[in-house]
């Protein structure tokens, strides 16, 4: 039997990069037309990955057989049109939900570092810019789901990362690390072999605090319920402790 703690970790570790979690990030949005549009219904979109420097990473949609150069901003950020492994196809004649997926990999079909990625969708239905939505979020060992509020053209947005389910999230493996005393006042202990990195989030998954330490002082933490990602060179367990 295995278990998964499923928390949105919104933002990416300090100093662990190295870690290439495996997965798949799925996205949905309803698009609508542009305000001054110019041949809607008709419209062209295109959906792609960023790493937190703005460097493109992969498309995951492209909707745009033709027009495809009003795509302005995904052609600057893609200037050799690179689709692979994106659904792709006609210029669509009607708005309705877009969906795509991501491997979680670049163009080259390997898997990129943990850390802060964001989805980018841009829409137009006239000979010019058209609307954009960016939306960030955090590729690594923890399942995460935002459903960001509706911008122009895009909206009921729900941005989905799910890690391959591993070994690494048996019961077995959990049980190699603890984490006490718990619930604790002050400090906490996590014991184990192996452990690089540990990270404190709160419930709804914020990055709070990192630790090279297993000895970590908790004591300017409000009171309530914690997250304990312990990055170790097996891979990753994460242990929930209360803060009193």
């Amino acid at each position: 039997m295995k278990t998964k703690i499923v928390i949105l970790l919104l933002v990416s570790a300090v100093g662990i990069s190295s870690a290439q979690t495996s997965g798949t990030l799925t996205i949905s949005t309803l698009t609508s037309q542009t305000t001054g549009e110019a041949y809607a219904p008709a419209n062209i979109l295109a959906m792609w990955i960023t790493n937190n420097s703005g460097t493109f990473i992969k498309s995951t949609l492209k909707y745009a057989s033709e027009r495809q150069e009003y795509l302005y901003t995904w052609i600057s950020q893609n200037p050799t049109l690179n689709v692979v492994d994106a659904t792709t196809g006609a210029t669509q004649n009607s708005h309705g939900t877009r969906t795509s997926s991501w491997n979680g990999k670049n163009v080259n079909e390997v898997v990129v570092p943990d850390g802060s990625y964001t989805v980018h969708m841009e829409l137009t239905d006239k000979h010019s810019q058209g609307n954009l939505g960016t939306f960030a979020f955090t590729k690594g060992p923890v399942a995460q789901t935002l459903t960001p509020t509706a911008v122009p053209s895009f909206a009921n947005i729900s941005i989905k990362w799910t890690p391959v389910t591993t070994g690494l999230e048996d019961v077995a493996f959990s049980s190699l690390y603890s984490v006490y005393p718990n619930p604790t006042t002050a400090s906490i202990f996590v014991s184990g072999l192996g452990i690089q990195k540990i990270e404190i989030c709160n419930i709804i998954g914020k990055s709070i605090l990192t630790s090279d330490e297993q000895n970590i002082n908790l004591s300017a933490l409000s009171k309530g319920v914690y997250f304990v990602v312990i990055r170790t060179v097996n891979g990753t367990a994460v242990k929930k402790i209360e803060k009193l």
